[in-house]
């Protein structure tokens, strides 16, 4: 697939839909380089890190599910996703919202191109810069912010985006969490000439002020079953209120799929 945007071209990957959702078949490596591609080219795009709280949030919100099928590019964060991908034949990588920010920042150190925070809190934030700072010591935050949880006011609002724009940034990585966080960057795009990247709490993963879970974990797709363990308080109505439909919708596009083949 490709598309063209500002008299350019651009290979992109194929997408798969999810539940609806459409979901790019993509290494970590290529979705870094499609990032740091368009970023060079000064685009306003816009890329997403899916799990199944967002596949269930877009399905039971039309609005959301509407502009999630326009972003650029939707790599599939958790491991369900990516099972249930290649239930249907798909061949596919686990890109993890975390290891997409890393190396995307590994390669904006290297390319000169600057990037901006934009979410979580002012602690977890100034924690990520640090972390930023001390492992690519080349890399050129040019903005960070930490907005209020409330709704931002229009004045609010467009400060923050001339700050942004004045700032030069051209990858923004953005935590507020889903689906706020999609809302507002597909609200933006073509506001702001920058790739935004979704990635939530990999804020807090990267900041090193929540645990990740380990890679075995990761791998097996038990990330949610620690994530739920080290902050219940938070998680076990989204995960009570999703994870179980998410199975029983999955079982029927299965189903659906083994069907349309024979």
């Amino acid at each position: 697939m490709s598309d063209s945007q500002n008299g350019t071209r651009v290979n992109t990957p194929d997408s798969v839909l999810v539940l609806s959702l459409p979901l790019h078949t993509v290494d970590c490596g290529t979705a870094a380089g499609l990032i740091l591609e368009w970023a060079l080219r000064n685009e306003s795009r816009v890329a997403c890190a899916a799990n199944v709280h967002m596949v269930m949030e877009a399905r039971d919100d039309p609005r959301l599910r509407d502009k999630l099928k326009g972003s650029d590019l939707s790599v599939p964060d958790g491991m369900p996703l990516v099972w249930a991908l290649r239930a249907v034949g798909e061949r596919v990588w686990h890109v993890r919202g975390a290891d997409l920010a890393r190396e995307l920042c590994r390669r904006a150190q290297d390319a000169g191109v600057p990037i901006g925070l934009y979410g979580a809190t002012p602690a977890t934030l100034a924690a990520f810069q640090h972390v930023l700072r001390e492992d690519y010591p080349a890399l050129q935050i040019s903005f960070a912010a930490s907005p209020p949880f409330r709704q931002l006011t229009e004045e609010e609002d467009r400060a923050t985006i001339e700050a942004i724009r004045e700032s030069g940034v051209r990858i923004l990585l953005v935590g507020l969490g889903c689906p706020k966080q999609e809302l507002w960057m597909m609200e933006h795009r073509g506001q702001l000439q920058c790739v935004m990247l979704g990635i939530g709490a990999a804020f807090d993963f990267l900041a090193g002020t929540k645990p990740q879970a380990p890679r075995w974990m990761q791998r097996f797709g038990l990330e949610w079953t620690f994530r739920l363990l080290t902050d219940p308080r938070r998680l076990w109505r989204r995960y009570l209120k999703h994870n179980p439909r998410f199975l029983g919708l999955l079982a029927i596009q299965w189903l659906r799929h083994l069907f349309g083949k024979g």
